[in-house]
């Protein structure tokens, strides 16, 4: 079977059961420590810092102001809570300094990323310098397509393969297939993933997840549509820091203008877990889902 086909195959049978294979990705939707609508974001001028929520406990009492709080978790995991003034900053500027900080936390694993991007974007000029022989033996790569080719159409179903690629329609899930790069759309939410560059990009409305992944090493931007400011920004790797961190990221909310509240983790775990989740309530806890 092509592997176009498999993967076609395996999204659709993917509410009923998992497909085995060379590779097994499963997207999901949760709402850890932040069930509820949204709200609008409170204005605040100082941390609310509790002694103790969750498995997190404060170190000392609130610096700087009532503007940072600082706390530890299991496993000496550490957070920090930031009360940030936009002044005449921008968010993606305040947010960008507090990427880059978190990065130098885990150097190699951001290495690799930025390498595999940098690769993936040089795979991609030498794609563009082919395309003109690539149009060249278009008549003959149809020919080849076309002899390959397989259809099925029975009313509401609509399968298409053509040598590796392949298109599928259902009513309400459009699929498709083309190299390296596929795309599913799901009733309003659309999911563009290239094996090429270890991409996915996820759209639902104004809401965006984006995750690159290169052998262990991933990263996750997620935000929310809307004025207000709801961004998350994970970076993981099973190998161990220097400094023993597996996991570094932050969660930034905040209503249009600021004040932003900003929690960064660090942790020895790979996944997310409680500290995370415990991480999110102090935001909630400041200024509102």
């Amino acid at each position: 079977m092509r592997r176009p086909l498999f993967v076609m195959i395996c999204a659709l049978s993917a509410l009923t059961a998992a497909c085995d294979g060379e590779r097994t990705i499963r997207i999901t939707s949760t709402h850890t420590g932040d069930d509820g609508p949204r709200g609008v974001l409170k204005i605040v001028d100082a941390l609310q810092c509790p002694q103790t929520i969750g498995t997190l406990t404060r170190k000392g009492s609130a610096r700087a102001g009532g503007t940072v709080c600082t706390y530890t978790g299991a496993k000496g995991a550490e957070v920090s809570l930031h009360l940030v003034r936009l002044d005449n900053t921008s968010i993606e500027t305040v947010l960008q300094a507090f990427e880059t900080r978190l990065s130098r936390e885990m150097p190699l694993t951001t290495a690799r990323l930025r390498a595999a991007e940098a690769s993936a974007a040089a795979e991609a000029a030498h794609a563009d310098a082919d395309a003109a022989r690539a149009d060249a033996n278009a008549a003959r790569a149809d020919a080849a397509a076309a002899a390959g080719s397989a259809t099925v159409r029975v009313p509401g179903v609509h399968i298409e393969t053509r040598g590796e690629d392949a298109d599928v329609r259902l009513p309400g899930i459009n699929i498709e297939s083309h190299g390296d790069r596929s795309s599913v759309r799901i009733g309003g939410i659309n999911i563009q993933s290239n094996d090429g560059t270890g991409t996915v990009n996820i759209r639902s409305g104004e809401d965006r997840v984006s995750i690159q992944s290169h052998a262990d090493s991933t990263e996750v931007r997620t935000s929310t549509g809307g004025d207000s400011t709801r961004i998350t920004w994970i970076l993981t790797d099973p190998e161990a820091s220097e400094a023993g961190w597996r996991l570094v990221g932050f969660e930034a909310r905040g209503p249009q203008g600021g004040p932003v509240v900003i929690a960064t983790i660090r942790s020895r775990d790979k996944e997310r877990g409680r500290v995370f989740a415990d991480a999110r309530d102090l935001v909630t806890l400041n200024v509102g889902r």
